[in-house]
């Protein structure tokens, strides 16, 4: 069965707000990825600016759930829009979960990362669904 969370996107201030709401929850942070970590493609140079913002990180809440974030730059921080600045993360349990959840929810909206094999390991894809909400899907046959 999949797992639903909220994913925070921030403009440059992800790990100021990822501390500060470890102060309130509590817990340790599993991973924290900064841009700097992703493999370059293609002969492209990292903006030294992005270098050090966050990529990805999550805290969990509890058994069931945690919280997950990262900074935007580059192509996608011209989207930006602060109060808007969220997706809801779904954790599937199997890659055939993911595809029937990503196609029936991604129907007649917009995706804007196809379901694929990422260099962190997951199988993960994301969209904007007819409605506008953003979404994220990512499976991790480790993380069973």
């Amino acid at each position: 069965m999949a797992t639903v969370n909220a994913y925070l996107t921030f403009n440059g201030n992800c790990e100021e707000a990822f501390l500060f709401y470890q102060s309130v929850f509590g817990g340790e942070f599993p991973y924290i990825g900064r841009f700097k970590d992703m493999p370059q493609e293609g002969g492209n140079k990292m903006d030294p600016a992005l270098a050090e913002k966050i990529m990805h990180v999550s805290l969990p809440i509890s058994k069931e759930t945690c919280l997950m974030g990262s900074d935007t730059g580059g192509e996608w921080a011209s989207s930006f829009k602060e109060g808007n600045n969220f997706s809801i993360s779904i954790n599937a349990s199997s890659k055939e979960e993911a595809d029937r959840l990503f196609n029936g929810l991604s129907a007649g909206g917009n995706v804007t990362m196809p379901m694929d094999t990422t260099f962190w390991g997951d199988y993960f894809g994301m969209w904007q669904d007819k409605f506008g909400i953003n979404w994220m899907m990512s499976f991790n046959e480790n993380q069973k």
